[in-house]
């Protein structure tokens, strides 16, 4: 979408409001019944571009940007359900995820189960009368847990429900979740989509009928929405998120290999290794593995911290699909808040570490990681 100047950039329409050429043209906007612009909560020029190529990249009828990912997952999830409705969702998934399922959506009357992912069976258990909803993560954050998507997305259709699916490690480039029976697919595009460590957003993709009925409003009617300035950054992000990605994940490849080879680790996951316990799957639903890997020092968290502040290149951080390679200590950061027995139910040790790969030189993060490993094991 060009202006009448026809710049090559996208036009940034930082704008809280527009103005009409007469009473009838505020009305009929008002009314619906002319397609323009109204407020930039409800939409936005430049927001609106970026929800067009958002829905393309993934292959959806639409789409509707947040001003975070946790906006989004929150809105796909209170947009579509009310007292009485009942949500499924493994165990295993992000620290502010397990907050909105197992303690906000409660306070609202809304029942969840959470379940082990990698059961079939136990997510068919907990299917009920009133299950509306099921979500996941594939992979999991940060065990790098795989859900048989396809297999979930049956259970939930034969029970009159949808499947939500975060696919934000995975990106829409490395996996397709409504290829695989997926109703909604949520993103935080803070991650691989901005890329750069500059900006929040979030993003909500569904069928039109999905959107419109339960999402569009929801969203016009509470305010999560996203800056113009971020979509125009975002959009920017999405220019070369795959030559991006495609670095990322063979950095990731690289590295995992070295690292999983240190006596010091007790275990590493990365999807696309075959020793990962769900490598077959994973390989199935995604095209690669991705630009993270976690790890499980021995030693615990003296060992773990003892790796982080040994290196120099790789910065600790929480987040992940920076152009930067980042570190991150789940159990005292991202997951901190869920408690030991949570923890350890979902497979978060005190010795994992979450790493996600940048656009160093790989040569140089194996350097660093080499000065981790010593450090550690010191």
């Amino acid at each position: 979408m060009r202006s009448q100047f026809g710049e090559t950039s996208e036009a940034l329409y930082l704008t809280q409001g527009y103005v009409y050429p007469t009473m009838e043209t505020a009305e009929a906007r008002f009314k619906g019944e002319d397609k323009g612009f109204i407020y930039s909560r409800f939409s936005n020029p430049t927001v609106s571009m970026f929800e067009q190529r958002m829905a393309m990249i993934e292959g959806a009828e639409a789409a509707r940007a947040t001003a975070s990912g946790m906006a989004a997952v929150t809105a796909s999830l209170l947009g579509q359900l009310k007292a009485g409705d009942h949500v499924v969702a493994p165990r295993a998934m992000f620290g502010s995820c397990l907050f909105v399922i197992d303690e906000l959506l409660p306070r609202f009357g809304i029942a969840s189960t959470l379940v082990d992912g990698d059961s079939l069976d136990q997510w068919r258990a907990a299917m009920r009368p009133g299950t509306k909803a099921l979500f996941l993560e594939s992979p999991t954050n940060p065990q790098l847990g795989i859900i048989d998507i396809a297999a979930v997305a049956d259970i939930a259709h034969k029970g009159g429900a949808r499947l939500i699916v975060d696919n934000v490690f995975a990106t829409p480039l490395l996996q397709k979740p409504f290829e695989l029976g997926a109703d909604c697919v949520v993103y935080s595009t803070t991650k691989h989509v901005d890329g750069q460590g500059r900006c929040l957003g979030g993003c909500i993709l569904g069928s039109e009928e999905f959107i419109q009925t339960h999402i569009h409003n929801f969203l016009r009617q509470t305010g999560p929405a996203m800056s113009p300035f971020n979509a125009w950054v975002m959009l920017k992000g999405l220019e070369t998120l795959p030559v991006r990605l495609a670095q990322q994940q063979s950095n990731a490849g690289r590295l995992a290999d070295f690292t999983a080879a240190s006596p010091h680790v007790e275990r590493l996951l990365y999807p696309s290794r075959p020793d990962h316990p769900r490598h077959a799957l994973a390989m199935r639903q995604m095209s690669g593995g991705g630009s993270v890997f976690a790890f499980d020092l021995k030693g615990g968290k003296e060992a773990a911290f003892k790796f982080g502040n040994a290196l120099r290149i790789i910065k600790i951080s929480n987040n992940l699909g920076d152009a930067k390679s980042l570190l991150t200590h789940p159990a005292t950061t991202t997951h901190q808040r869920i408690g030991p027995g949570a923890r350890a139910m979902s497979g978060i040790g005190e010795g994992m570490l979450r790493l996600s790969c940048g656009l160093e030189d790989v040569e140089d993060l194996i350097e660093d990681v080499a000065a981790g490993l010593a450090a550690a094991a010191a």
